[in-house]
């Protein structure tokens, strides 16, 4: 019985990429940036190979190391966490998503309120803790809702729950991921419920609405060979529930890794897919060096329990679907190589495999490993041969 966990840490990027300047991301390196911070220690990761990975030379290394590593270069035009997760799974996206950085035009707003029956508030790119400071009042006062963006393609809706109910504030993510097609196509509408006095507080209670993969994925392939794909954390929202056999919503890292091992102490065969959000939402985003590097911390103690679960036959994988420099005057993605780390009793110790030309090859190595033949146009490469004992 074959399983994979494949972990994504959400934004540890690791140095940036050739093209970075055409991104506004040049000197950009999020792993180096949450080391600075004396909060920082990784002694688990360092063991699995993680600062012998291309371009790591600041990192402190060990003589040897246990598993197999590599640095990935995405080869989609962005650095969303959309098509991050789906180069991941095997669809690499030659164009874009679109982004607004004016803010939306009125015909979509207005083709939304008529819908709605609510009017719209601030409608331009904000910090998502800013934004209900700012217009949260308003909205409390009027039923307006705060609609806005970032750097990043999202239309996010943000409302109180005594003002918007959250089934309510779901329904109107759903009009607008309707109404959020061709040119504005945006990978994710957001739901970003709040509630309390000012100054408000952001409740666990987001859900993405994203797009559906333009091409079979890793996970579709799984599904329809049988298998299980469980999906921990936002993995389902951003593949819009598709190929996915199993999902739970989490509130943090600690709950995502927490029924990660839920999982792993059941009987399955597939792929177990995780994302572990805090280092982008909480850390990334909010210039917070500490608050990311004590988040890392606190994965890299719970790794051994991740370990610890794997059978014989498991794999576990460690990546990331692009960077978010909490160093930088940024407080947006940013265009970044990441890591793969692999691990389990079949693979072999000290083994680099390099730079990889796309993220697609973890889902061709995980498919080459559960027997699964890859889609018709799926990219990636398996790097199976060379990792296993």
């Amino acid at each position: 019985m074959r399983r994979v966990f494949l972990i994504v840490l959400d934004s540890v990027g690791i140095g940036e990429m050739p093209d970075a300047a055409l991104f506004g991301d040049e000197g950009s390196n999020t792993l180096k940036a949450a080391s600075a911070s004396p909060y920082f220690s990784m002694p688990n990761m360092a063991k699995l190979g993680l600062f012998h990975i291309d371009g790591m030379e600041w990192g402190k290394k060990q003589e040897t190391f246990t598993g197999a590593v590599a640095r990935m270069t995405e080869r989609s035009k962005g650095k969303d966490t959309t098509i991050g997760h789906w180069e991941i799974a095997g669809v690499v996206s030659g164009q874009p998503l679109p982004t607004f950085p004016e803010g939306f035009p009125q015909e979509l707003l207005q083709a939304f309120e008529a819908e709605t029956g609510r009017g719209v508030l601030c409608n331009r790119p904000y910090s998502g803790t800013e934004v209900i400071k700012d217009y949260g009042r308003e909205h409390i006062r009027t039923g307006k809702l705060i609609v806005y963006t970032s750097a990043d393609s999202v239309f996010q809706i943000a409302a109180h729950e005594s003002v918007v109910p959250i089934e309510e504030l779901y329904r109107y993510c759903e009009i607008a991921r309707r109404l959020c097609t061709g040119p504005y196509g945006v990978g994710r509408v957001i739901a970003r419920p709040f509630e309390g006095e000012h100054p408000f507080k952001r409740t666990s209670r987001r859900h993405d609405f994203s797009l559906v993969p333009p091409g079979k994925t890793m996970l579709d392939r799984i599904r329809e060979s049988g298998m299980e794909v469980l999906a921990v954390g936002k993995i389902n929202d951003i593949f819009a529930g598709q190929g996915i056999t199993q999902m739970v919503r989490t509130a943090g890292n600690e709950e995502g890794i927490d029924r990660t091992l839920e999982y792993g102490a059941r009987d399955f065969e597939g792929l177990c897919f995780t994302n572990l959000v805090d280092y982008d939402m909480l850390y990334g985003h909010r210039n917070d060096v500490d608050g990311y590097a004590k988040a890392l911390t606190a994965f890299d103690q719970r790794l051994p329990k991740l370990l610890g679960m794997l059978r014989q036959e498991d794999l576990l994988m460690i990546t990331a679907d692009h960077g978010c420099d909490p160093a930088t005057v940024s407080t947006d993605h940013s265009r970044e190589y990441t890591p793969w780390v692999i691990a389990g009793p079949k693979v072999k110790g000290n083994v680099n495999l390099g730079t990889r030309s796309t993220f697609a090859d973890i889902a061709a190595t995980i498919l080459d490993y559960l027997g699964v033949k890859k889609a018709e146009g799926m990219a990636g490469e398996s790097v199976l041969g060379e990792i296993l004992g």
